[in-house]
């Protein structure tokens, strides 16, 4: 059953009807004992009449006893029954029928002396009361045929059934006409949801919205918010994206041409190396969207593995090496053995980025440095430099994407902080940036939760030396 509507009607009539029925055979038993109760009190009240009669024409058994033809006993007692015949008998003390009524057997109807009693006659169950009058030496007997008392019981339900079949028709009805109207704003929800295209993402408004219904349109409308975002962010990287790669290749572009036309070897050399320099800048800033497009469409439950940190920048460093640059970066020896569970993708992203952002900005002989820290509960993968560092009032935007700081570079896009810092927090991890004092240059920190760190034995304990961190062993 697919239908809402239908699927709580169905629940809400079987209830009912379950209800209704139970209902029913409550009303049965209750007033079938109320009827007993009623049809007794009639057959005491007759037993009381036929004796205050006898009572009357002061009839006593002798011995010679004569016929006594009793009138059929009807009572007040309750006008449904009172079409019911009553059957009455007088017997003597010593068992002999001085009268009855026509409805009545000539078989004594009970040989209980008083009191109620049941006896079948004939086949006939009777219900019976018994009054002994031991001064005139007679007892009445009063009975009652117990099928018509089932019969009686059976009409009255019947009688209450018809109507209640056509209430809980009747029922019915309103029942559905209150589902359909309990579901209305489903429905208008569903009627606003499919009338939307494509491109219409403004807030959803269907009026009045009950309790249940609003986290529904709360979180349709949080989605649309969401989507709107994300098409702003990728329509801003679009342009942003061919803004930047619109000046390398119109530079590779010139550069190509001053080549081909110059005479000089001399100039010929120089617009080649140009032309190499813009093809390199295009190669990498088109590298990096990739990066950045494969890190964005990925979850943010990314597989991990334990990898060693040392020997995955070193891989980072052998990519970066060039015939100018043959040693990009020196790495600490501790980090090799400093194993940190991460996802090796992102990771290599972030250490890419880092390790050419720090190369690109470098401006001493020496190379750009990773090493191994600690501090408070986190490792730090740390890389510096001896650039020019970022100014304090740019230090907390040069991760946004695009931004170039006032100290930028030609080679640079503004998207490799961007990627690195995207990457990390991807992962669980953190990007922490600061300035070198007083020497000049930009640290760059890669924050690790202890937890997802081992090292070798004698680095463990030289770590835990200096901050009393407890990290485990390989």
């Amino acid at each position: 059953m697919n239908s809402l509507n239908a699927r709580l009607f169905a629940l809400l009539l079987i209830a009912t009807s379950l209800v209704w029925a139970l209902g029913m055979a409550w009303i049965y038993s209750g007033s079938r004992k109320e009827l007993e109760r009623v049809l007794d009190a009639r057959l005491e009240e007759a037993t009381r009449m036929v004796s205050s009669l006898i009572d009357n024409a002061d009839v006593r058994v002798t011995t010679e006893v004569s016929g006594l033809r009793l009138p059929n006993q009807q009572s007040t007692a309750h006008p449904a029954i009172s079409d019911f015949q009553l059957a009455c008998q007088v017997w003597s003390i010593d068992g002999r029928l001085v009268g009855k009524s026509s409805a009545a057997p000539m078989t004594q109807l009970t040989h209980v002396s008083s009191g109620y009693s049941n006896q079948e006659i004939n086949g006939a169950r009777w219900r019976v009361f018994a009054r002994e009058d031991r001064e005139r030496g007679i007892r009445v007997l009063v009975g009652d045929s117990v099928s018509h008392r089932e019969r009686l019981v059976r009409e009255l339900m019947w009688g209450l059934a018809g109507p209640g079949v056509v209430v809980l028709i009747v029922l019915s009805g309103l029942i559905w006409a209150a589902i359909r109207q309990g579901l209305a704003p489903l429905r208008r929800l569903t009627q606003a949801v499919s009338r939307r295209n494509a491109d219409a993402l403004d807030p959803i408004d269907i009026g009045d919205t009950p309790r249940e219904i609003s986290p529904v349109v709360d979180a349709l409308n949080g989605l649309f918010e969401k989507v709107v975002i994300a098409r702003e962010h990728e329509r801003s990287v679009t342009a942003f994206a061919a803004h930047e790669l619109r000046t390398p290749l119109a530079g590779l572009r010139t550069q190509v041409q001053v080549a081909l036309a110059a005479q000089d070897p001399a100039v010929r050399e120089t617009a080649l190396k140009n032309a190499l320099v813009s093809a390199d800048r295009t190669t990498r800033m088109a590298r990096q969207l990739l990066a950045l497009a494969q890190i964005d469409a990925a979850g943010t439950q990314s597989p991990q593995e334990w990898i060693d940190a040392g020997t995955r920048i070193r891989a980072v460093c052998d990519d970066l090496r060039t015939k100018e640059n043959p040693s990009p970066a020196s790495i600490d020896d501790r980090l090799f053995g400093c194993r940190i569970r991460v996802n090796p993708d992102a990771f290599h992203a972030a250490v890419r980025n880092l390790t050419e952002n720090a190369i690109q900005y470098s401006r001493g002989p020496e190379p750009v440095r990773w090493s191994l820290a600690q501090a408070a509960g986190v490792v730090l993968l740390t890389i510096e430099d001896d650039g020019p560092g970022i100014p304090a009032d740019e230090i907390g935007m040069v991760t946004k994407r695009f931004f170039r700081g006032r100290h930028k570079s030609a080679l640079g896009s503004g998207l490799g902080l961007s990627i690195a810092d995207t990457a990390l927090q991807k992962d669980g991890l953190a990007l922490r940036l600061q300035n070198r004092a007083p020497a000049p240059g930009l640290r760059a920190e890669i924050v690790i939760d202890v937890s997802r760190v081992t090292l070798h034995q004698e680095e463990k304990r030289n770590f835990e030396q200096i901050a009393g961190a407890a990290i485990e062993p390989v």
